[in-house]
């Protein structure tokens, strides 16, 4: 099985006893209770289970995930943002 989606192996206990409800849910903790995550849920066979976080984007924001050039424009964007590498504009003066 491909097992790319594990991005670190440095995992740590952050519910101990876990058990199933009576209908076989299992209830994550409020560590990992995040608005506008859902998981996608892998096992092997021996019962282990990893939670692979994922989120939702608009579809009209598709593109950019799709376009290598442009999305590494954004996150060079964001990195100039984060090093303070930014300066102010006039928009009139364009």
């Amino acid at each position: 099985m491909k097992t790319d989606f594990i991005k670190d192996n440095d995992f740590e206990v952050v519910a101990e006893s876990v058990k199933p409800d009576s209908k076989k849910r299992v209830v994550l903790p409020k560590v990992l209770n995040e608005p506008g995550v859902t998981y996608r849920v892998y096992s092997n066979n021996i019962g282990q289970i990893i939670l692979d976080p994922q989120v939702s984007i608009p579809a009209s924001e598709l593109w950019l995930y799709q376009n290598p050039e442009a999305l590494a424009s954004f996150n060079r964007g964001l990195e100039d943002v984060a090093q303070g590498r930014v300066s102010e504009i006039n928009l009139d003066d364009l």
